[in-house]
């Protein structure tokens, strides 16, 4: 699996990922991403990522991930590091943010760089993050690149389901099936979609309504439409007789969405009986 970009999109397209992992960063911190050459060695820093701010309290992060054992990725990321501040001046403090798959990856001697991983580096281990729950979105994606395919559904529901907002929610889809297309890339699209079954998704937010119904629209599912509107009509009125689920099911997408706005003012099932007649 190529993560290296993977891992930089999640981190530029969820920037408080950043604050999780290092508590000091401010959550409103904005960074640049660059991939910059140091010059004669023929090194390349897998990624910066730079403080937008003018404040120079903000500092700069020294991103890698690392996904197989290698000997020498210490030495290599503390030579790559160090010869950047050579290169390139700045007034900035530094901080790095390691990746790895897990404890057991052979990195190289720490011996020489104790300090600096204490203080200035935080490590995460991805498999540490398979026995946790109630992880944030964020977290959850990152996850989501070592959870077996079994636990695929439930991680990404989890993360649709804390979505705030349409834009948010669309963010996170589309880089839950970016993750999976790198994690799984013999799958087709629709395979792929069919791993997290939208279809069981939780919507929280109103306006999901119109991202979710337009998806499905484009994509000719009806089903999964009508099984969405009937989930939230059950919660907002209680449960629907098998009438009234078929009559739902067999509405067409554009009026599904019309249903999917019009029953937050929904009180009883009677009010969904009235929108079946007249509509």
């Amino acid at each position: 699996m190529k993560t290296d970009k993977l891992f930089y999109r999640i981190f530029l397209e969820n920037p408080s990922l950043i604050s999780e992992l290092l508590p000091d960063i401010p959550p409103n911190c904005e960074f640049e991403y660059s991939a910059p050459v140091i010059k004669e060695t023929e090194f390349r820093l897998d990624g910066i990522l730079s403080p937008t701010a003018q404040d120079l309290d903000f500092p700069l992060i020294f991103l890698e991930a690392q996904m197989q054992s290698d000997e020498g990725f210490y030495r290599r990321y503390f030579a790559e590091l160090f010869l950047y501040l050579q290169q390139y001046p700045t007034a900035r403090p530094w901080r790095g943010v390691l990746i790895f798959r897990s404890r057991e990856q052979k990195l190289g001697s720490e011996k020489a760089y104790e300090t600096l991983l204490e203080q200035q580096v935080q490590r995460l281990y991805l498999n540490d993050l398979l026995s946790l729950t109630n992880l944030s979105s964020n977290l959850g994606l990152l996850k989501l690149l070592v959870v077996r395919k079994s636990g695929v559904a439930t991680t990404a529901k989890e993360i649709l389901a804390k979505a705030r907002n349409t834009q948010e929610f669309r963010q996170q889809l589309e880089l839950i099936e970016v993750i999976l297309a790198n994690k799984f890339p013999t799958l087709t699209a629709e395979e792929i979609s069919a791993m997290f079954d939208l279809k069981t998704a939780t919507v929280k937010e109103p306006r999901l309504y119109d991202y979710l119904v337009n998806y499905w629209q484009q994509e000719g599912r009806q089903e999964e439409a009508s099984a969405m509107v009937c989930r939230q009509l059950a919660r907002q009125c209680g449960v629907l007789s098998s009438v009234q689920v078929e009559q739902v099911k067999a509405l067409p997408v554009s009026q599904l969405e019309t249903l999917g706005e019009a029953l937050l003012d929904f009180s009883s099932l009677s009010d969904l009986d009235n929108w079946l007649q007249t509509n």
